[in-house]
């Protein structure tokens, strides 16, 4: 690594055992400042109810102030039982399309983040994954620590242990072949993060609100990216909180994943267009392989700052 970035590491890398739940909330009464966290959802029943009811048990419900101001799901059009369940137990649910409806909504997961900034208030906003099992508070609590009580820093990501079935270490496949190359490669500055496609991350929202959103998988290393260059190493930070159990997807959900995350790292490289912004995958069917092609996300919404819906909420 840079040696600038072995600084970085030395100097912004943490564990959540570094800021015990009291300090956090003397830091929280001290600066006055909302926590919101946002579960982007989608067909995630069998896991988002119990991260809802650990948050609201450790992080809310019986303490003398809560840590977090706001818990919200929001849905992005699942089929099963996933609003019921998260409203069960104990979040606010909000669907996709009832925010900003004035702009028709796109598929993919960074579309469901830039919208949740208009459905949240708070002035640290967290993002956790909805698919998470054995889920702790410290997800939560490690990432929005360094925010409440280093002034410097405006933007924090998880880092963990992604093991695969039994073998430690082996998840996080699409970070290892495709966005840590690219990192390295191409923003060397960032190569001291440990999971920076990780989908837990809590970031102030006066950064949040400046930055565009690419609307797929690309979402993570395009906030990333655009960070960077818009705050400065120094104001990024990372926090170990242990391991990451959750589902995970075929090796053909990866590389749809990985296309649009390339396209989203090319973006920004050259701020031009993809020549063919598609993907063909194949699949062995009854008659041998067949091709099947897919877009490769090419949407981004803009910084929230420009939308007039977000404005006139503040003036408001």
């Amino acid at each position: 690594m840079l040696e600038e970035v072995e600084r970085w590491f030395a100097d912004r890398s943490w564990s959540a055992a570094d800021r015990p739940l009291d300090q956090l909330l003397s830091a929280k009464r001290a600066a006055g400042a909302t926590v919101s966290v946002v579960l982007p959802a989608l067909d995630e029943e069998e896991t988002v109810g119990a991260i809802v009811e650990v948050i609201r048990r450790d992080l809310i419900d019986g303490l003398p102030l809560p840590l977090v101001d706001e818990l919200v799901v929001i849905d992005s059009g699942s089929t099963d039982r996933t609003a019921e369940v998260a409203a069960k137990a104990g979040a606010r649910v909000v669907h996709r399309d009832d925010i900003l409806p004035r702009i028709p909504a796109l598929h993919g997961k960074g579309e469901v983040l830039w919208r949740s900034l208009l459905a949240t208030t708070g002035d640290v906003v967290c993002f956790v994954d909805a698919d998470l099992r054995d889920f702790s508070s410290t997800f939560v609590s490690g990432i929005v620590g360094p925010l409440l009580t280093e002034p410097g820093v405006q933007f924090v990501k998880a880092m963990y242990d992604r093991p695969l079935g039994d073998a430690p270490g082996q998840g996080g496949r699409v970070t290892e072949l495709v966005a840590r190359p690219l990192l390295n490669l191409h923003w060397p500055q960032l190569a001291g993060f440990v999971q920076p496609l990780g989908g837990e991350y809590a970031v102030r929202r006066s950064l949040l609100e400046r930055l565009p959103f690419p609307v797929g998988y690309g979402v993570e290393l395009g906030l990333l990216v655009d960070a960077l260059h818009t705050v400065g190493l120094d104001a990024l930070a990372q926090v170990d909180v242990g391991v990451r159990l959750h589902r995970h997807q075929d090796g053909q959900a990866l590389g749809r994943m990985a296309a649009a995350i390339y396209r989203t790292a090319q973006l920004r490289l050259s701020r031009g267009q993809l020549v063919r912004p598609e993907l063909t995958q194949f699949e062995r069917g009854p008659d041998g392989f067949r091709p099947r092609t897919y877009a490769v996300d090419t949407e981004e919404r803009p910084p929230m700052a420009g939308v007039k819906e977000y404005s006139g909420r503040r003036v408001a």
